[in-house]
């Protein structure tokens, strides 16, 4: 059970490394700008076309990699992490720049579909949902922790310091993954095929995911916005709102395994629920600083509950490996943060920095709609694995 547990932590910290390497570019958009010689417009683009990649990639690197051990396919995904994050530091230009962000994110693609399941067969089927929970919640601290630190490191010590501590960082990971995860033929584990495969609730569940993720994405993409011209609040303050939004997103990513395991349906439509209903409070009250904050926050708990309520869902509803349907549901989520924020970005100049948040409500309501149309139970009788 210890291997198991520090397996996990190592997987958990893959997901911290991968979502502190996507984000870093924001918070280091001057300093590389300067340095490559590029408007800070150009290097934003660095982040879109990582996206990009992950998006597109996602599926078919899965099925072409299916007949790989997760452990060697989880060690070699990491072993290339560190060249790529080592390659951006050396990029002496955009073009090199844009070349190791697109190798990363190939790597990226990859991990994510594959990690879900790694993780859910290193402990019985019952805890499926709280150790999903535990290796999504390495991206939420990414969020909370790995970015702003590698944007501390590279204002203080250069920017290629960051993406140097990253790929140190990762090597580390990787002994942790290649030396503790079970190494076993591909096709076994009880987590390879769903546990109760059904294809109609996994493709209404991938309209879900981009229908939830676009809204939340709509209305966070401008919530610093939101927070000075309609809230009042000054801009100063927004460093600190987000931070209560990190800290929410992590404890609603500890929290919610336990319900996942329970009935990961009931635990979808109250997360969507709970998203739709902060979005819309927070429209009707948000120039109340106390309620703006409060709803901020209880918007990315309810957002980052979510995304591991898919995680643990796909498990149990993959019509085939569960691996290609995780990496088609991670397609599905990055489709929803691009016409999120395209929604976003279409209202804010048309109607103002609060309709993003309506946007965000109808979007959440859609798929709550969707959502609550479905039994909380399996439509199918469990496959025993001895069948497959």
């Amino acid at each position: 059970m210890k291997r198991a547990v520090v397996a996990l932590i190592g997987l958990a910290g893959g997901t911290f490394l991968y979502g502190t390497a996507e984000g870093l570019p924001v918070g280091l958009l001057l300093p590389m700008a300067a340095d490559l010689d590029v408007s800070p417009s150009r290097v934003g683009m660095l982040v879109t076309v990582y996206g990009a990649v992950v998006m597109i990639t996602s599926v078919p690197l899965t099925v072409l990699s299916r007949r790989v051990s997760r452990r060697w396919l989880l060690s070699g995904l990491l072993a290339g992490f560190i060249v790529s994050n080592a390659a951006m530091v050396l990029a002496t230009s955009f073009a090199q720049a844009v070349m190791a962000r697109v190798a990363t994110g190939l790597t990226h693609a990859l991990f994510w579909a594959v990690v879900v399941p790694a993780a859910a067969e290193l402990f019985r089927p019952g805890l499926r949902g709280r150790v999903v929970a535990a290796v999504f919640a390495g991206g939420n601290v990414a969020l909370l922790v790995g970015v702003p630190a590698g944007t501390w490191l590279g204002e203080k010590a250069g920017w290629q310091a960051s993406f140097l501590a990253v790929a140190g960082l990762g090597a580390v990971v990787l002994a942790m993954v290649a030396t503790l995860l079970p190494s076993a033929r591909p096709g076994e584990g009880h987590a390879t095929y769903g546990a109760a495969p059904d294809a109609r609730r996994f493709w209404l569940l991938v309209v879900i995911a981009i229908l939830t993720t676009a809204g939340a994405i709509a209305a966070y993409t401008y919530v610093a916005l939101y927070v000075t011209e309609v809230t009042g609040l000054a801009a100063a303050s927004v460093g600190a709102i987000l931070l209560a939004r990190g800290i929410a997103s992590v404890l609603a990513m500890l929290a919610i395994g336990a319900f996942v395991d329970r009935n990961p349906w009931r635990a979808l439509t109250a997360t969507v629920a709970l998203q739709t209903v902060a979005l819309l409070v927070l429209y009707m009250f948000g120039r109340q600083p106390v309620a703006a904050v409060g709803m901020i926050a209880l918007s990315g708990m309810a957002f980052a509950a979510f995304t591991a309520v898919l995680g643990g869902l796909v498990l149990q509803v993959a019509p085939g490996r569960s691996d290609v349907a995780a990496a088609t549901l991670s397609a599905a989520v990055n489709v929803g943060i691009t016409v999120g924020a395209f929604a976003g970005g279409l209202t804010v100049s048309g109607f103002g920095v609060a309709s993003t948040l309506l946007i965000g409500a109808a979007l959440g309501g859609i798929a709550l709609a969707l959502a609550c149309g479905q039994p909380v139970g399996p439509r199918r009788k469990q496959r025993a694995l001895s069948t497959r």
